[in-house]
């Protein structure tokens, strides 16, 4: 199978060996790999994120990884500057970009291009939220489907947050979301990917999940949310969002013990897991899905 001229895009659930895979296939076509997952940017998260190790990085090329100040903002139009710039950067060394990661939205961006809605106020989209609250979901949903009909076919009556994002655009930009989307483009065509979704049997993701979760409190999980919590970074920013974080917390003021904090990662990992493997079903559907015996195969026709 000739990789050459694609840019390889690997996606997959927590614990599913996206990152060890990677590193073989780059090895096999002469890669380098970028980072798609939206905790390992975070240079003060790099167990908790199960971040790659130095010994990987110095077999193969590693790129937007542990760069980020957790303080500092961070979004999915910022990844995808600079991963447009790093694609750029790898092509003109002749070698093949390899994205990897578990965030969907990042490849969603990369492949079908970012919305570009105008920043909505925070005082018109609070207006919002309390109208839902204070009407309940079903009068909103009714109101919402008067104002963008075409939210009908994309949206069910119990999803609150999408609702109530539909609504606001709507109101604010007088354009709907979905418009938004159809005008939104990709800088590639789609002929320029090699995409694989990397769907892990359950029964063995959830065993390599608490393995792995044992292993983090084993490298230091503890002393870096000590210093993660040191940094007073602002309870608004994405890197709060990391698993471990607030379960470390409860054990380091005492109210859980250890064994609690292990299973409590483990039990929200494995819900986190889920939610990206039905995402990846559900949006990656003209994707290369493998398991890891296929994965092996797939290796070796390279």
């Amino acid at each position: 199978m000739d990789l050459k001229s694609k840019i390889v895009l690997i996606y997959g659930p927590t614990a599913s060996g996206k990152s060890t895979f990677a590193i073989q296939l780059a090895k096999k076509i002469n890669g380098e790999i970028i980072n798609a997952d939206s905790m390992q940017v975070y240079k003060e998260l790099k167990i908790l994120s199960a971040r790659p190790s130095v010994k990987n990085y110095q077999k193969i090329k590693h790129h937007l990884y542990g760069f980020q100040n957790a303080k500092k903002k961070f979004s999915t139009g910022d990844w995808l500057k600079l991963v447009n710039q790093k694609i750029i950067e790898i092509k003109k060394r002749k070698k093949i970009p390899i994205l990897v990661g578990g965030t969907g939205l990042y490849f969603k961006a990369l492949t079908e291009g970012l919305v570009n809605i105008p920043n909505i106020p925070s005082n018109f989209r609070e207006r919002i939220r309390l109208l839902h609250k204070k009407i309940g979901s079903k009068k909103f949903f009714s109101k919402l489907l008067k104002l963008d009909p075409l939210a009908r076919n994309h949206i069910n009556v119990s999803d609150t947050q999408r609702s109530i994002r539909a609504y606001e655009i709507k109101l604010f930009t007088k354009k709907s979301m979905y418009e938004w989307f159809k005008s939104t483009k990709s800088d590639y065509k789609q002929k320029d990917f090699y995409k694989i979704f990397i769907d892990y049997p359950r029964n063995d993701l959830l065993k390599r999940i608490n393995i792995r979760t044992k292993q983090m409190i084993k490298e230091g999980a503890i002393l870096e949310v000590k210093r993660f919590i040191k940094l007073k970074v602002l309870r608004s920013k994405s890197a709060h969002k990391a698993i471990g974080i607030s379960e470390i917390k409860q054990y380091l003021n005492k109210k859980i013990e250890i064994g609690d904090v292990i299973e409590k990662i483990s039990i929200k990992t494995r819900q986190y897991a889920k939610r990206q493997s039905t995402w990846g079903r559900g949006n990656m559907l003209d994707w290369n899905k493998k398991n890891p015996k296929s994965l092996e195969k797939f290796l070796k026709k390279i």
